[in-house]
């Protein structure tokens, strides 16, 4: 399917191009559609394209030595992810698999990079995003360290809300939040027990759910202390 240049424009990281580049990226770049669970990146390969995020859902995972699935990230709309690639020329250090069925956007690394070279801002924004990544990335290894169930999920449901949109955050709405079983897989924990502390949060008046794409935090200082409190 063809990609135009407004079509672009809608991803903001690409959004301040000029015309010309953009017409450059457009006409090599491929909107294709993807099935749920379909492998987007696959760990260990050369990336020969970074993908941008039009419709649905993507997440970042790795595998534990015993075989077991870690979610690392969540690619929204508007976002994209395959971009180490064009720094190192390494292969992928996770696999992006789809959640949901989505459209995304493959452009060639080859003509972001020499995109690249004539709009430092461009440059700045993958760096600044890069950065963002492993920040979170650092902080979702030490929930990883938590021995306490509620605390790892209450720190996870506190990461989400502070990412969110300003009046969101104010009003304690996550929007679009993970299901238990996405939860449990970027926790190390089984569906069945993050079930249990939702139960336990709910049953406290901490959380509510409002439909599939909003969970309310009805006590934000309780659930932070359930945070910090750690293993305690």
């Amino acid at each position: 399917m063809a990609v135009t240049i407004e079509l672009l424009k809608r991803f903001s990281v690409l959004s301040n191009l000029s015309d010309d580049a953009l017409e450059l990226i457009a006409q090599q770049s491929t909107l294709k559609s993807v099935s749920r669970r379909a492998v987007v990146l696959s760990a260990g390969m050369t990336t020969e394209n970074l993908c941008f995020l039009f419709e649905g859902r993507l997440q970042g995972v790795d595998f534990t030595l015993d075989g077991r699935e870690v979610g690392l990230y969540f690619v929204e709309p508007g976002d994209y992810c395959g971009e180490l690639g064009l720094f190192d020329q390494q292969g992928q250090p996770e696999s992006v698999i789809a959640l949901s069925k989505s459209q995304i956007v493959y452009i060639p690394s080859q003509v972001i990079k020499s995109v690249l070279q004539q709009h430092y801002h461009l440059v700045e924004a993958f760096y600044t995003r890069m950065a963002s990544r492993i920040r979170k990335l650092s902080a979702q290894r030490a929930l990883l360290g938590l021995s306490s169930t509620v605390a790892r999920v209450c720190g996870q449901l506190w990461m989400m809300l502070e990412e969110q949109e300003p009046n969101q955050r104010k009003e304690g709405v996550i929007t679009n939040p993970p299901t238990h079983q996405e939860l449990g897989i970027m926790l190390n924990l089984s569906r069945e027990t993050v079930t249990r502390v939702f139960q336990t949060l709910q049953s406290e008046g901490i959380v509510k759910r409002d439909g599939t794409t909003r969970l309310l935090i009805l006590d934000e200082e309780t659930l932070k202390s359930q945070f910090e409190a750690g293993d305690g």
